[in-house]
Parts: structure tokens; sequence; C-alpha cells
């Protein structure tokens, strides 16, 4: 079985080490991959090279799309697994695009790494494959609010809400341009009975500078709900770049 992933700077399988930048794992040292694909389209995105490709209407501020044969490779799992065998952390940040697209190719990705941790990003639309979820240790919840420009009958499903929400192993980091945009927060919170605890505000943004200045007013508004901040340590450390 194969695995579709996106690329790094070189053009080969976007595989890494760094930090993790953003939730409750912030500041550990972590494998990750990156697949590609995604159902949504958030205009802020910023790994739109994963799904963006020539052809593409779906709307986003950056305007680009990306020619799909430069910006995806598709690996054998095994091959995939001897890769990240060979990243010295143990735990492995899985990650898009949106990962649970291919549910079944990660199942046996992850059986053929029984040493690692798995921590897995997504945006809360897909139920995550039987066989794949017994070996997650670790689910970072991202649904997207309105300013992502995705309507909320594709990307707030009931059904999914409810599930990420009587999951343990699930936190949810929402992405926030606005004050406003905490009120959606609220509201999903409310309607799905999520704990104040496993709530992250993260700032929308690709540069320090504007992470920094959503901080001023995001980090005193969490904090008033009992609600987490996120950062994006990797944009500070690194920028807005691919493998990192």
């Amino acid at each position: 079985m194969n695995l579709v992933l996106a690329t790094d700077d070189t053009g080969g399988p976007e595989i890494f080490a760094s930090l993790q930048g953003e939730g409750p794992s912030i500041g550990v040292p972590c494998a990750f991959i990156r697949l590609s694909r995604c159902n949504l389209a958030c205009v802020w995105c910023d790994t739109d090279y994963t799904w963006r490709f020539e052809g593409d209407k779906r709307p986003h501020r950056g305007g680009v799309t990306y020619a799909r044969k430069a910006n995806q490779v598709v690996l054998d799992v095994a091959e995939a697994a001897r890769l990240i065998a060979a990243v010295p952390p143990r735990r492995l940040v899985v990650t898009g695009g949106e990962p649970l697209l291919q549910g079944a190719a990660l199942a046996q990705l992850a059986a053929l790494l029984p040493e690692h941790t798995i921590e897995v990003e997504t945006n809360g639309t897909f139920e995550p494959h039987a066989r794949f979820d017994p070996l997650v240790s670790q689910y970072n919840v991202s649904p997207k609010l309105s300013h992502s420009g995705n309507p909320a009958t594709l990307a707030l499903l009931p059904p999914r809400m409810r599930q990420w929400a009587g999951d343990p192993r699930a936190f949810f980091k929402f992405v926030i341009a606005e004050p406003a945009d905490v009120d959606e927060v609220l509201f999903l919170q409310r309607a799905y009975a999520i704990a104040s605890d496993k709530i992250f505000l993260m700032p929308e943004g690709t540069d320090s500078a504007t992470l920094r200045a959503r901080q001023e007013w995001l980090v005193p508004l969490a904090d008033s709900h009992g609600f987490h901040t996120s950062d994006r340590l990797h944009i500070h450390l690194y920028g807005d770049t691919r493998g990192t």
C-alpha cells in the first residue's frame, strides 16, 4: 500500500525532524510526515501546496496553484516507515493536508513503527480508520471556523464533533484571526460540551509580527474563558518554510 506525501524544497518526501510548533505538545522534539490532499480549502492555509494544484478553483488568498507532479510524491508504506525510523525522535506527528483521508495506509505505517508515539493533526471531518485509531495517542483537532472560507456543512459535522468531544485523546485547536472568532468557539463548546482545558486558541499568521500582535489581545481573551493559548513556535524559529 502507498501513501501520498507532500514534497519538501528538494522535491523529496516531506519527512523531517523538528519541534512541534503548536498545541499541547509544543516544544517537543518530533518526527513529522506531511501527507498531501485535503477535503477542505482554508483561504489562509499555509500548506496550500498540499492541495491547491493546477485546476483547483477553490479560493486562497495567495492565489497560487502548484504543479501536482512537483509537489506530490507516492511512497510505499514500508519505505515511508524506513525514512521515519531514521529520524531520531520517537514521537511522530502525522500532518497534512488532511491525513485521515489515508487512514488505511496510516494503519499499516503505524504498525511498522511500534516504538513511536503517534500524534495526528486533523481538521476533524473524518472518522479515524478502525485499524489506525487504536495506534494513535493524541489527536490535535482543528475545526475550521467561518473565516476559513469553508461552509459549516463541510467543516463542522455534528457526528464528528460529538465524537471528538468525547475522545479523551483529542484536543481542539482553533485558528483565530479576530476577537469575534472566539464567539464561534464558545458556541461550539456549548453545542458539543467541550471541556475548556481541551481548547487551544492559536493566532492566524505566518510571520512573527502578526502572531505577536494577535497574541496581545488573544491571550487575555483565552484566559477569560479558561482556554489555553497556542503559539506557532516553528514560525518564530524557521519562518513559513517546508520541512520545519
